[in-house]
């Protein structure tokens, strides 16, 4: 469909976490500049330098034929759990979920896009959950694309329809529809799952690399499944906020218990007694 382009914003790393929400919300995307320095991106590819060589490319045109995207982050690569917990994300994510009880880790991947890789058909990210059809006004998703090498328009830069999370659901937007999200190394795009986009086509002779880190109310199914991602040996290591994000943690009343009725991370952790989700009654204080 016809659509006015409009670019994608930028903020610099000090705006205050309303007015990157207020953005998010207007616009449905926003991107936030020098985030972290380059050395943390160099640190946590190379890391992950094995893992994505040996990952095998898309089988088709939507996760791409010349696209290779490595995930289990946060079992493969220390450095990668700063850009997961980093604190900016994870505020301007609690503003932008807070209206469900919980919310978790949705996926973790490195998106390695090479040359001669076409552009992705445009989608909204919250299609995942089976088309179901969301409210307009209710956000399920808020991600997050770190930038691994600079995106510019040639590499593949992530394509945004801006301000279509405020249009109907199933539309087809065209790559011409689309703006590039440019940015450089160590900075980072934010947007919500209904906002239209894809990967762009790289045109040049370079890999664009980008981090995927996103998250969703804790009421749905994650995308990557953290319990099978992270072995349960590396997962006993982590601390305990991490590990509620990554879905040890109650996605609402009674939604994720162990056994008999025991919390997740008193599981994971061995901790035994008697479980008990709020006394047994779905009041506001039991949800807390």
């Amino acid at each position: 469909m016809a659509h006015d382009t409009v670019p994608v914003r930028h903020l610099p790393a000090d705006t205050g976490i309303a007015d990157i929400a207020a953005v998010l919300r207007a616009d449905g995307a926003v991107i936030i500049d020098h985030v972290v320095d380059s050395h943390v991106i160099d640190q946590a590819l190379g890391e992950l330098g094995p893992f994505i060589d040996a990952t095998p490319y898309g089988g088709d045109d939507f996760g791409g034929r010349h696209t290779k995207r490595t995930g289990a982050l946060i079992a493969r690569s220390e450095t990668s759990r700063q850009l997961v917990m980093h604190p900016l994300i994870r505020s301007v994510v609690d503003d932008m979920l807070g209206h469900a009880t919980n919310h978790q880790l949705h996926l973790t991947q490195v998106i390695s896009i090479e040359p001669g890789q076409g552009a992705q058909p445009v989608h909204r990210d919250q299609w995942a959950f089976d088309f179901f059809p969301f409210p307009s006004d209710y956000e399920v998703q808020c991600n997050t694309i770190w930038a691994g090498t600079d995106f510019t328009e040639e590499n593949g830069a992530t394509r945004v329809v801006a301000g279509s999370n405020h249009a109907e659901d199933r539309l087809t937007f065209t790559n011409e529809d689309t703006v590039a999200a440019e940015m450089s190394k160590g900075s980072v795009l934010i947007y919500v799952g209904s906002v239209y986009h894809g990967g762009g086509a790289n045109r040049s002779d370079s890999t664009r690399v980008g981090i995927n880190i996103t998250y969703n109310v804790g009421w749905l199914r994650q995308e990557e499944n953290q319990f099978l991602s992270v072995p349960a040996d590396v997962a006993v290591t982590l601390d305990d906020d991490l590990l509620k994000l990554m879905g040890y943690s109650m996605g609402a009343y009674a939604l994720g218990y162990v056994a008999d009725v025991q919390h997740p991370l008193d599981a994971l952790r061995g901790r035994t007694g008697a479980g008990n989700l709020g006394g047994g009654e779905v009041t506001p204080e039991a949800r807390a």
